[in-house]
């Protein structure tokens, strides 16, 4: 029998499930069972549970038929559970390292029927807020106590999550979750009502997260009027518990007050126009539970609050609010600095063309302003890639589709001007910059990009702005990259945050994009899972397109091609992994032929070699150089693709792409330790492979040397790996994000 059973209900938190399950199975105590319910969620939550299941026994896995709600799911889990106490950790939250030890511990020597732990409150942009528990109840020690002891252990967040109860003091108790909404409500005080043996573990366990979006704490809904059916309960079962809970009814009833002032009082819960019915309620439930003997009135401006329910005054307790409201912004108007007039010496340090081109892009923001008055334009489609370089990548290949499938949507390309002449014959485009630029970026129904537009672009209402992305991720990104500022030097998360709010659509390759992309760009786009546009062209090539491209780069029929293609490390720049192309080239043997792309971030690392590198400059041996060919510049990764026989990368989402043709794949990470330490991962490249790998040079030979780049063990990871994370690419997303996104056909 494990100590403690884990209940997590688990319901669309497919970004943060996996931190939640790593932490209690990553905890020092053992002998724990996690009851994950899977509430009939829409996302990749079975799936990942399964995963969990599948490869530690002490993960035990129930799925719903239909959604029954966080407080059914919890009693489904609370029935299926075996361990001596049950902790209903929500699945978005996650355990602090090594935090079960003090719990055990306490758990083992105090015998209490809940004990109370510490939390923080964790937000998405990375700061941390105390719970303030050692302010409301000092931790009890070796002390056990009830209610009347120490009263104010009402005072504690009311939520289950920070609660391990006694499982047979709740199957005694017969006390369960109740329906709806605010369902800890009727749960949390009930226990601490009845509970004789408390205990306060005063040690940081929860990190309790503060989701940007999808929180109902943070969600507009007529859904916060079920807080008063779960109040009644605590009444009703107070009042079948008899006389001798009566003493306790003073204390319960202001926390109750307090707790609906609180869910009125936060202007992201109620709608406006049904506050005032929320505070008649309020009113009735203070008349209807009111204490015969009264209870202790809060002080201050929360005392007069409580003055205004007990009357219904509802005009009186508005003006108290605004006026609580205008003197909180007035605080914060003063704190501000007020900017001072630039002097005479800060003008003239200016240099005289400087500021004809701050003088130019000033006039040319207004201008965009302006334009930003006009009507949108319900015909034009503008498009970018990888910054204005060209035309590329996903939305290249929904242009392409469009044109086909859309023709009466005009698409027009954003392009840097010294990157024209890359744009293929006949594609309408606007420079970035100019004049057209800024009239298209205002008045396009649709911005498609694979990266985010300029922080000063607006989000029109009517428009459609859809993020393709560009790769599946290995390296953490968005958000994630706050736990590694060497590899996100320059990078302003609150920008990021805004620029994330104008996405309509977000495409993702695969599931795992999915899940990565929700905790790392949290917003409110819907999620397009369509697999990449980019390789439709992969899926879709035969044999003669193959040949075709392969002749273009000058590659003969018996010829075995090695593309090898490294990734940016944002955190170690100008770094190139140790390589050898003459001795690659020894093994393969003289069919052997290496194209070689840097990444587009890192300009001229191959042909300088790169620092340590290895790579072979003008002076190398002929048979070398005539047989490796740098492909950097190549306009399209795709041909490349298509021409190679092998790929060898590291962290680049190449594998993935280069997945769906199903040909051999080798990762070669030589810095993979100082990789993951620095700027942090999401994959394991060495354990989930798409291949074989290899951390050294010598090995990556030994590799070609043996022929395991073909062998079994490859084979079968290449499999798994295709079936995970290549499943979508069938050759028509791109079709399927332009009816989607364009044609506005229901998905």
């Amino acid at each position: 029998m494990p100590l403690i059973s884990f209940v997590v209900p688990v319901y669309r938190v497919q970004g943060y499930l996996r931190d939640c399950l790593d932490s209690i199975l990553g905890q020092p105590v053992r002998d724990v069972e996690v009851v994950a319910v899977d509430d009939c969620s829409p996302d990749s939550c079975g799936e990942i549970i399964a995963e969990y299941a599948a490869r530690d026994p002490r993960v035990r896995v129930v799925t719903l038929d239909e959604n029954m709600g966080l407080g059914q799911a919890r009693n489904i889990g609370l029935d299926l559970a075996t361990g001596d106490y049950v902790w209903f950790l929500d699945s978005d939250d996650w355990l602090v390292d090594g935090c079960l030890t003090a719990v055990a511990e306490r758990l083992r020597r105090v015998d209490p029927e809940v004990l109370i732990v510490d939390h923080v409150r964790a937000y998405w942009n990375n700061r941390t807020l105390g719970s303030g528990l050692d302010d409301t109840i000092a931790d009890s020690g070796g002390a056990v106590f009830g209610v009347r002891d120490r009263p104010e252990v009402i005072g504690v967040l009311h939520t289950a999550w920070n609660k391990v109860v006694r499982r047979r003091f709740l199957d005694d108790l017969g006390l369960r979750f109740g329906p709806g909404w605010y369902e800890d409500v009727s749960f949390s005080y009930p226990a601490l009502l009845a509970a004789r043996r408390i205990s306060v573990l005063d040690v940081v366990c929860v990190n309790y997260r503060q989701r940007r979006s999808g929180a109902i704490t943070r969600t507009l809904d007529d859904r916060h009027f079920e807080v008063f059916p779960h109040w009644r309960r605590v009444f009703d079962l107070m009042r079948g518990w008899g006389p001798a809970y009566d003493d306790l009814r003073p204390l319960i009833f202001e926390r109750m007050v307090w707790h609906y002032l609180i869910v009125l009082g936060n202007g992201r819960r109620v709608s406006p126009k049904l506050r005032r019915a929320f505070f008649e309620q309020v009113a009735a439930d203070y008349r209807r539970w009111l204490p015969p003997g009264g209870y202790r009135v809060p002080g201050g401006v929360e005392g007069l609050k409580h003055r205004l329910v007990a009357g219904g005054h509802w005009r009186p307790y508005v003006l108290l609010r605004a006026l609580h409201r205008s003197r909180g912004s007035a605080r914060r108007l003063a704190r501000r600095p007020l900017p001072g007039p630039l002097s005479r010496a800060a003008r003239l340090a200016v240099p005289p063309f400087r500021a004809a081109r701050l003088a130019r892009a000033a006039l040319l923001r207004g201008y965009y302003h302006a334009q930003l008055r006009a009507p949108l334009d319900p015909t034009l489609a503008l498009y970018a890639s990888y910054w204005y370089r060209g035309y590329a990548c996903n939305p290249a290949a929904i242009h392409a589709k469009a044109r086909e499938l859309a023709p009466g949507i005009r698409g027009v390309w954003v392009v840097r001007r010294d990157r024209v002449s890359s744009l293929p014959a006949g594609v309408p485009y606007v420079v970035a910059g100019s004049r057209p630029y800024f009239r298209a970026l205002a008045r396009a129904h649709w911005l498609i990009n694979n990266v985010n537009f300029p922080d000063y672009v607006v989000k029109r209402r009517g428009s459609v702005h859809v993020q393709t992305h560009h790769g599946t991720p290995v390296k953490v990104m968005g958000l994630d990259q706050q736990r590694y500022p060497r590899g996100a030097v320059g990078l302003s998360f609150s920008g990021l945050l805004r620029r994330i709010d104008r996405w309509d659509y977000s495409v993702t390759a695969n599931t795992f994009s999915t899940q990565m992309w929700e905790r790392a760009y949290p917003a409110d786009y819907l999620t397009l899972e369509t697999g990449y546009p980019r390789n439709d062209r992969l899926v879709n090539a035969g044999p003669e397109e193959v040949e075709a491209v392969r002749n273009r780069l000058g590659i003969a029929p018996g010829d075995r091609v090695v593309l090898y293609a490294p990734t940016h490390r944002e955190h170690h720049p100008g770094y190139w992994p140790p390589f050898d192309p003459g001795a690659l080239l020894d093994v393969l043997g003289p069919a052997g032929r290496l194209l070689i792309r840097g990444h587009y971030l890192d300009p001229g690392a191959v042909t300088a070699g790169g620092e340590d590198s290895g790579m072979p400059t003008a002076a190398g041996a002929p048979d070398v150089r005539s047989r490796v060919t740098d492909v950097t510049g190549h306009p399209s990764v795709e041909d490349l693709y298509l021409a190679a026989d092998v790929l060898v990368t590291d962290y680049s989402s190449a594998m993935f792409d280069y997945g769906t043709l199903d040909r051999p794949i080798v990762i070669y990470a030589p810095d993979w330790d100082d990789y993951r330490r620095e700027r942090g991962v999401y994959l394991d490249v060495l354990v989930e492979a798409p291949g074989v790998a290899a951390t050294s040079l010598p090995d990556l030979l030994d590799l070609f040397a043996t022929g395991a780049v073909d062998g079994v063990e490859a084979t079968e990871a290449r499999a798994r790996f295709r079936h995970r994370f290549c499943d979508l690419d069938d050759g028509r997303a791109a079709e399927r994000v332009v009816r989607r996104t364009l044609l506005n056909e229901p998905g």
